[in-house]
């Protein structure tokens, strides 16, 4: 097991269990966008195409279904929770998240390791991952009313994201496919990054 990995793994499942102890407990999902998390549905959906045809390890199987059932559920939350949906802020997340999904198709399209139906998704998903968060940022930005648990989410999600994973490939392996990919999403990560440290 890659530490960085680990890492990575560990600080994107507490963005999650934070936000779901927010939506839980306070029944609110004020200062949440529903576009980072809809975005994030996409991202797992179509990175763990292969859940049910190869098996790596209990703890990847685990960690895929945890990322998965948790996006999912959050959508559902803010969507169809009766008394959640009443505190999203529609007025102010207004972000258009179908704009950042065309790009990071096309690009995938024109920049994988081979031009097949999962690889060509796995790619996708990595790109879209790198821009997810710029929903949620923008949303903070719009309303400048910041809770101590939304707070806390944003934190652990700007630092999450794979790019812990990614670094550490980039830097310690030596393999073609990571280190072609890491340069092209590398950019991406550091203009999250940025924006991340430029709002806090």
């Amino acid at each position: 097991m890659n530490a960085f990995r680990l890492a990575g793994d560990m600080t994107h499942l507490m963005s999650v269990l934070v936000l779901l102890l927010k939506i839980h407990t306070i029944k609110s999902c004020a200062g949440v966008s529903l576009k980072i998390q809809e975005l994030y549905a996409l991202v797992f959906a179509t990175r763990y195409l292969d859940l049910f045809t190869s098996f790596i390890s209990l703890y990847n199987t685990s960690m895929k279904l945890i990322f998965l059932g948790s996006s999912f559920s959050i959508v559902w939350y803010i969507r169809r929770h009766k008394m959640v949906r009443r505190s999203y802020d529609k007025e102010h997340d207004t972000f258009r998240h179908q704009f950042i999904v065309l790009p990071c198709i096309l690009l995938a399209l024109l920049i994988h390791e081979k031009f097949t139906f999962k690889e060509v998704m796995w790619t996708f998903s990595i790109y879209l991952e790198a821009v997810a968060i710029l929903p949620q940022l923008v949303l903070l930005q719009r309303t400048k009313n910041i809770d101590n648990l939304t707070g806390q989410y944003v934190f652990f999600l700007g630092f999450s994201v794979e790019s812990l994973s990614w670094e550490n490939r980039s830097v310690f392996e030596h393999n073609r496919r990571h280190e072609e990919i890491s340069k092209l999403t590398m950019p991406g990560l550091v203009a999250q990054k940025k924006a991340f440290c430029e709002e806090y």
